[in-house]
C-alpha cells in the first residue's frame, strides 16, 4: 500500500499586525515613564526640558532600555560602527537615516534605506520630530524625547 503524497507548501505568509501607536506623541512618553526607574525618569525628564538636546530610548525589542544623545549637531543613524547611533541588525541600513537639528527642533529624514523609515507607523522620507515621537528602523523601535516644541 502506497501513501499518498501531497504537495508541500514550498512558501509561507507571514502576517504582522500594526503595532498601536498612542493617540498622541505626549501620551507614548508618559506611558513610557511609567514603566522606567525614577533615576531613568530624573534623567529622561531632564532632557525633555532642554532646548539644546534631544534623546532615542529604545523602548520596545532588543538593547530595550538603551539611550542615545542627540546634540545641536545631530546624529547619524544605521548599522555602521561609525554611526551615532549603532543598531546592529540586518534590517537596518549602514547609514539608514539623520537627525538634524533646525531651527524649529528636530528633523529626521531617511537616508535611501532599504527597508524605510517610520514614525507613528507611517512611513516617512523626511520628518519634523516632537517630544513622543515613535521610530521604527527595521526591527527597533525608539521614543524621541525632546524638550523644542
Amino acid at each position: 500500500m502506497k501513501a499518498e503524497q501531497t504537495p508541500s507548501e514550498l512558501t509561507t505568509t507571514l502576517h504582522l499586525g500594526l503595532r498601536t501607536a498612542s493617540d498622541s506623541p505626549a501620551g507614548a512618553l508618559d506611558e513610557f515613564l511609567a514603566t522606567v526607574s525614577a533615576a531613568d525618569r530624573s534623567i529622561i525628564e531632564e532632557i525633555a526640558q532642554s532646548s539644546e538636546k534631544a534623546m532615542l530610548i529604545i523602548n520596545r525589542g532588543s538593547n530595550l532600555g538603551s539611550r542615545f544623545l542627540v546634540t545641536a549637531q545631530g546624529a547619524s543613524i544605521g548599522r555602521s560602527s561609525g554611526s551615532d547611533v549603532f543598531l546592529d541588525d540586518v534590517t537596518v541600513s549602514r547609514s539608514h537615516a539623520k537627525i538634524e537639528s533646525t531651527s524649529s527642533g528636530f528633523s529626521l529624514k531617511d537616508s535611501g534605506s532599504l527597508n524605510g523609515t517610520y514614525v507613528n507607523n507611517s512611513s516617512v522620507t523626511e520628518h519634523a520630530l516632537h517630544s513622543g515621537d515613535q521610530i521604527q528602523i527595521g526591527k527597533f523601535h525608539l521614543l524621541f524625547v525632546s524638550g523644542r516644541k
